[in-house]
């Protein structure tokens, strides 16, 4: 009774001018919490962001009009900076051309869901350390996406990342998965003995590692090079690099691992401004 007693005297004892003034103060309130609105970072649910993204996701390959198939996939790849540059992974790329017999290297961007454009490259830079490529493009200017430069990206934030896995069996349209960011570790994890280590571990180890990301879903063949990206807005935060293996690669299709790597996006940043 005395709780009720109190709250039934606190109920009435509020002064008459703050009564007068409560519309006041809720219109305040109201206009607080509208600006904070209006300030916050506009967010998309993820079929939305999918929609957004397909456009600037490319098929990088190698085209020569005296073979069959005229094209040959080797990887995913996303536009980016002013629409004619395209950032995939160096190993994609890294096979000669056979320019004697006019092997060249193209992209191929989707228009829509059925059309198709074909662009040759005619120039690029390699960044080996990092495994990281950016193709300069002829022609005119495609939807690009924006790389994430805010606050840094977390151990358990949710990723997806949209490219072309097993290369062309199924098909040249984009296909999207979605995991976590499960951890973020060092590239480089010298063996228990010499015997674990190879020449590419060495040359790694001399050159300095750096931390990549582990994530917490599938990529696969065909999805090197493609972008990782934030459910919620869209902006890149890493580069599809490889996937973990765990007997060879051609079980990587009935016994896929669930693991997979990403390189963090500021090393695309740094390739972005030498330029190809």
């Amino acid at each position: 009774m005395r709780f009720w007693s109190l709250l039934f005297h606190a109920r009435w004892s509020i002064p008459a001018q703050v009564i007068l003034r409560l519309p006041r103060l809720l219109v305040g309130v109201v206009l607080i919490v509208g600006l904070w609105s209006f300030g916050a970072p506009v967010q998309a649910d993820l079929p939305e962001v999918i929609e957004r993204v397909k456009p600037s996701v490319v098929v990088v390959g190698t085209y020569q009009l005296t073979r069959s198939p005229q094209f040959v996939m080797r990887g995913t790849g996303f536009v980016v900076g002013d629409g004619r540059e395209v950032a995939t992974n160096a190993h994609v790329i890294q096979e000669p051309l056979d320019s004697a017999a006019g092997e060249m290297l193209v992209v191929v961007a989707r228009l829509s869901a059925t059309a198709t454009q074909q662009r040759r490259v005619k120039d690029f830079a390699v960044d080996k350390a990092h495994d990281l490529a950016l193709l300069r493009l002829d022609g005119q200017a495609l939807p690009a996406l924006t790389l994430h430069d805010s606050e840094p990206v977390r151990e358990g934030q949710s990723v997806a990342f949209t490219g072309f896995p097993i290369g062309g069996v199924l098909g040249l349209s984009p296909v999207t998965h979605r995991g976590i960011i499960s951890s973020i570790t060092p590239i480089v994890l010298p063996g228990a003995n010499a015997r674990q280590l190879n020449a590419r571990v060495v040359q790694q180890i001399r050159s300095g590692s750096f931390d990549i990301y582990q994530l917490d879903a599938t990529a696969y063949p065909g999805n090197s090079g493609g972008p990782l990206y934030e459910v919620n807005r869209g902006e890149v935060i890493g580069i599809i690099n490889m996937v973990f293996v765990k007997e060879n690669k051609e079980s990587i299709l009935s016994k896929p691992s669930g693991i997979s790597f990403a390189i963090p996006v500021r090393f695309l940043r740094e390739l972005m401004q030498k330029g190809p």
